[in-house]
């Protein structure tokens, strides 16, 4: 017997499609472009977090505000975690892989074997247009936020453990913080 109930349920499953009751927001494509956005509160202003799981810098300008930049990170096994700061700033860097990078890929870095070569800054340089040099206890990590003569890497975890941006970005960035500022990659 079809009973009131049963219609009443049967007509409320037809009106709204099912795959919208299951239906979950879709997470917003990944966009590399500068913009403010929220933050949580626990972060004050003047600091940088990282987070490179989803790929983005946030330089935090305000009580719960921030810059969000979109980065290319470590490759699984060289990325750098924790808290480090800024004590040397530097405009078109120069760069010399370390003695690591030379042993696991010799082929790459050909032109840096048994010399002591250093590239200087420049469009060609894999440091870009300015480098900010991450410290703990006055030592230097040998890990950089960056910028980069590969954009395409935006996005993915490709580096050696440095935290890449595009040069534009890197350059409006490199502006914003002073040395001292702390940096915390999750």
């Amino acid at each position: 017997m079809f009973s009131r109930r049963n219609f009443l349920a049967a007509t409320a499953a037809t009106a709204l499609p099912l795959p919208a009751l299951a239906r979950k927001k879709d997470p917003a494509p990944f966009d590399p472009t500068p913009q403010e956005v929220r933050i949580r509160k626990d972060f004050a202003p003047g600091q940088i977090l990282v987070l490179p799981r989803s790929y983005y810098l946030y330089f935090v300008t305000d009580k719960r505000k921030a810059m969000r930049y979109g980065v290319g990170v470590g490759k699984a096994g060289l990325e750098f975690t924790g808290k480090a700061v800024i004590e040397r700033k530097k405009e078109w860097p120069t760069w010399r892989p370390t003695d690591e990078m030379i042993e696991r890929d010799p082929r790459a870095y050909a032109k840096f074997v048994d010399n002591e070569y250093i590239q200087p800054g420049g469009p060609d340089n894999p440091l870009g247009a300015r480098a900010l040099y991450l410290f703990q206890n006055g030592i230097d990590t040998y890990f950089r936020i960056h910028g980069t003569n590969q954009p395409q890497t935006i996005g993915h975890s490709v580096s050696n453990g440095c935290i890449r941006m595009l040069n534009e970005h890197v350059m409006d960035l490199y502006e914003r913080v002073p040395l001292g500022t702390v940096v915390t990659v999750l």
